[in-house]
């Protein structure tokens, strides 16, 4: 398939995400790939992975610790089920040896071997739409009941190590199957999947502000006369076990020392800078927003773009993507320990903390433009993400995923565009942008920068929040392409599936 065919399926066709939504369009089912010549993982496993996403796990793409566990295991499982086929590769969980050179003359073992793997994480990860990921391989001609392992063959090769990536993370610490809820400090009579197991209370209630310093879960609006009190999403992804490195304990953010109220002068200053962001909203402030909040639109079609753009092989495609999914993997590890430990205060909860019902300056909410409206009534452009405000995670994943594609790519060049047409805006739709606009990114660099900026824009954080992010978090992007590194060139050692993390350090 050409470049700008294929470029056209990242952008739009690809798991059907972005046409459905910048232009309303309906899913549908994506036609047979060339697997001699084309690439299954995007033409194939993302139009199918993507709507489940979307419509079962995070419905704006925003939930990043849930998408982020899809799209890692999968791609690890890509990585897994190409090993054999590269001249030195081996495997994260699997070591299922090495076929001869000219079973990869083109990409037909490659792209069959993948689906397959793909097909035995996504059966563990996503058990109910199972009839989905049965149509996944149907539709190729190939057959969802071969449960081969025999590794002289792609099947066998596909189902051996989707097998083992997934067996090797479902009990890493993320609580997957419930287990640890009958032992941690949330007991539970029956499995709870991705439950908080590690007894995470807030201080503060939904109602009251008892510690203006600390996280108050904000009520958020689900439809009419429908709300939802928030709760910190996944804590217990602290006690994940990273890819790249050891523990997280190894990494630390310097404390929000404007967040503690008691510093009111700093604790308010950092405030009025949300207000001011808020007050003086763009279009393409709003839009970069909106863009960055979803993370398979904003990482995936980036990285997506990227390979593709740079005439990326299928196997340096798969290399690609798993590097940039595990940096983001592995850095979010980081930021929810580091989440857990300040359970720092949002902007919406310190706003109305200062200013109370006074008058101030901001968005007045969708169509609304900029008003002067009273402190406790103000909203954020986003709604606020369900987990405390220091470090900014958004800012952390693509620092982290930004220098992993550097790393690999050996450049800081992006020259991504992302077009909107006029109105198409999420929050505003039908008034945002005012006419056509496009987002232009020429480096990674300028990623980075405006994912972090944008969540200053979008009253979700504070300005600290996002240095912090920037400052700390290129080193999971480093991490990650050291070990993929070793993994590339065969001398990774073997891995034992993963375990909770129970204390380890260094």
């Amino acid at each position: 398939m050409k470049i700008g065919m294929l470029l056209r399926a990242v952008l739009c066709g690809t798991a059907l995400a972005f046409c459905a939504l910048h232009t309303q369009a309906q899913p549908t089912t994506p036609p047979p790939v060339d697997l001699d010549h084309g690439n299954a993982a995007i033409e194939a496993v993302i139009p199918y992975v993507a709507p489940v996403t979307f419509q079962y796990v995070s419905a704006t793409g925003g939930d990043a610790t849930l998408v982020l566990r899809i799209t890692t295991q999968i791609t690890n499982a890509w990585f897994d089920a190409s090993a054999p086929y590269h001249p030195s590769a081996v495997g994260v969980y699997s070591r299922l040896g090495r076929r001869p050179a000219n079973e990869s003359a083109n990409n037909r073992n490659i792209n069959i071997a993948l689906l397959y793997a793909s097909y035995r994480v996504l059966n563990t990860l996503l058990p109910l739409q199972h009839t989905t990921w049965r149509a996944m391989l149907e539709v190729q001609g190939l057959d969802p009941d071969d449960n081969s392992t025999d590794l002289t063959t792609p099947i066998g090769i596909g189902n051996a190590a989707g097998m083992a990536v997934a067996e090797g993370r479902l009990r890493d610490g993320m609580n997957q199957v419930g287990d640890e809820t009958r032992s941690g400090p949330l007991r539970a009579a029956n499995p709870m999947p991705y439950m908080d197991y590690t007894g995470y209370q807030p201080i503060n209630t939904a109602y009251t502000l008892f510690n203006p310093s600390r996280w108050q879960p904000d009520i958020q609006r689900k439809g009419m006369g429908l709300y939802k009190i928030q709760q910190f999403v996944t804590p217990q992804y602290a006690f994940t076990e990273p890819y790249s490195y050891k523990s997280p304990r190894r990494y630390r953010a310097l404390p929000p020392i404007a967040s503690f109220h008691w510093n009111f002068a700093a604790y308010k200053q950092q405030a009025d800078e949300v207000l001011v962001a808020s007050a003086n909203l763009t279009d393409e402030q709003k839009l970069m927003a909106e863009l960055f909040d979803n993370k398979i639109e904003s990482l995936g079609f980036s990285a997506g773009f990227a390979a593709l753009s740079q005439g990326l092989s299928l196997m340096e495609f798969i290399h690609f993507d798993f590097l940039t999914n595990m940096a983001a993997h592995d850095a979010g590890i980081f930021v929810w320990q580091e989440k857990r430990r300040y359970d720092a205060v949002r902007p919406f909860s310190a706003i109305q903390y200062i200013y109370g019902k006074q008058p101030v300056t901001a968005w007045g909410g969708p169509g609304q433009g900029t008003q002067s409206i009273p402190a406790n009534t103000w909203k954020s452009y986003l709604e606020e993400a369900d987990h405390p405000e220091y470090p900014s995670a958004s800012t952390c994943f693509c620092t982290a995923h930004a220098q992993s594609a550097r790393q690999y790519l050996g450049s800081d060049a992006l020259n991504w565009s992302v077009p909107y047409t006029a109105g198409s805006s999420r929050i505003e739709p039908g008034v945002t942008p005012a006419s056509d606009m496009t987002l232009e990114f020429p480096t990674w660099t300028s990623l980075e920068e405006n994912c972090g900026q944008s969540r200053v824009w979008a009253g979700v954080h504070f300005q600290a929040a996002v240095d912090e992010g920037r400052r700390i978090c290129g080193v999971f992007g480093d991490n990650a392409y050291n070990y993929l590194q070793t993994l590339i060139a065969g001398t990774a050692p073997v891995r034992e599936p993963a375990n909770r993390l129970r204390g380890r350090r260094r």
